[in-house]
Parts: C-alpha cells; sequence; structure tokens
C-alpha cells in the first residue's frame, strides 16, 4: 500500500476514535455516490455529521483542510444528500472537517464543526 494511502488510514482512524470518544455514533465509512466520498458519517443526538477527514504528513504546503475545495464541497452535498433519502432519515445535517498531521512523531487532529462555514 502507497505511504499516502497508509497516512490516510490512521487520519480516518483517528478521526473515528476522536467521534466516538465526544459521544458520537459512527453510521457509515468511506460511504460512496457518484464520484463522491464521504469519509465518516456519524450522529450524535438529532444531527447527521459528514465528516471529510483530510491528513497530511506536514503543514509545510499548507493545513490539511484548505485541501477541501468547492467541488468537494458540492460533492460531499450531493451524496450526503442520497444519504438522507435513501435512508428516510429527518435529521438536520451538518458538515465537519477533521484535520489531522503528523508533528514531531505524534498526530494533532482538529475538528471543525461547521467547516464549510469557515470558508
Amino acid at each position: 500500500m502507497a505511504e499516502h494511502n497508509e497516512l490516510g488510514e490512521i487520519g480516518e482512524a483517528l478521526a473515528v476514535e476522536h467521534l466516538e470518544k465526544k459521544g458520537y455514533k459512527i453510521l457509515a465509512k468511506n460511504y460512496t455516490f457518484g464520484k463522491a466520498e464521504v469519509d465518516i458519517i456519524a450522529q450524535i443526538g438529532d444531527l447527521l455529521v459528514a465528516v471529510e477527514v483530510k491528513t497530511r504528513s506536514s503543514i509545510d504546503f499548507g493545513l490539511p483542510q484548505e485541501a477541501v475545495k468547492q467541488k468537494k464541497i458540492q460533492l460531499l452535498v450531493s451524496a450526503v444528500n442520497e444519504y438522507v433519502v435513501s435512508n428516510e432519515l429527518e435529521l438536520e445535517v451538518r458538515f465537519d472537517i477533521i484535520a489531522v498531521h503528523k508533528n514531531r512523531g505524534k498526530y494533532d487532529l482538529e475538528h471543525l464543526e461547521n467547516a464549510f462555514y469557515h470558508f
């Protein structure tokens, strides 16, 4: 497996662990619809949370969350809409980013709630 794939898997595992510690129930991982993939779909209370996980080996070329561009946001929104419709859910939806980067041999994690409003 390529190093960047392994890094991505580490980031997603750390994100799942983080969310579960905060009380989120993981409903789906790597949910795909068309060309879109949602890394994590979770629920906390009456809120459905779609989480994009971005993992980087360093921040030399920018923060991980800066890699989420408008096209990716549009794909995520359409995939989550399909998830909600196909599962007949009546929940409010929020989009988060969990940014993970390696820092001096350990991983730093930042959870950005309502992340698409930060751009």
